[in-house]
């Protein structure tokens, strides 16, 4: 039986790191609800609904059918709750991921036990891919485009424009 999980994350921007796993992830399911997360606390360069079209404009690019995107401002096992999945899709780039990943992972058992949580590693091109890196990239006036996926790549460099801008301020 093939269920629905979440890919939650704050996806700030979305890497093709990120649509990797996403891409992967929907031929292993018969759904994928790419979790867009306020994420106040980690203070993203890019608003909720930025992020969101960023998220929708890469995986209608990528022509992925049966993921679809959606933002969240509460606890991941609640918007799990919510959308009615009990599996949850995390991505793991190195060694350094690994340890936040299972407490995470723990935590949100331990706030439901019926939730899983499953680990993707990125495809081998992809795993130095961060958003961290292409934010670094773009507030810097790089070009972060071979970081960003089709489709995502033009409103990223748009909505970044004005935090270069402020940075070349400062």
């Amino acid at each position: 039986m093939r269920k629905s999980a979440i890919y939650p994350g704050s996806f700030d921007p979305i890497s093709n790191g990120h649509l990797d796993v996403i891409r992967r992830a929907s031929k292993i399911f018969d759904e994928v609800i790419v979790g867009v997360s306020l994420s106040a606390d980690k203070n993203p360069a890019f608003a909720l609904a930025d992020r969101v079209e960023m998220a929708k404009a890469a995986i209608g690019a990528a022509e992925i059918k049966n993921a679809r995107v959606l933002p969240f401002d509460c606890l991941l096992v609640d918007f799990a709750k919510s959308q009615g999945v009990k599996l949850i899709i995390r991505g793991l780039r190195a060694v350094s991921d690994y340890e936040y990943e299972l407490q995470m992972g723990y935590a949100n058992e331990s706030l439901d036990p019926e939730i899983e949580t499953i680990y993707f590693m990125p495809s081998l091109q992809y795993a130095f891919i961060s958003s961290s890196v292409a934010r670094s990239i773009l507030r810097h006036g790089g070009d972060a485009a071979h970081l960003i996926p089709r489709g995502a790549a033009e409103l990223v460099v748009q909505k970044s424009a004005k935090f270069a801008r402020k940075n070349q301020l400062n």
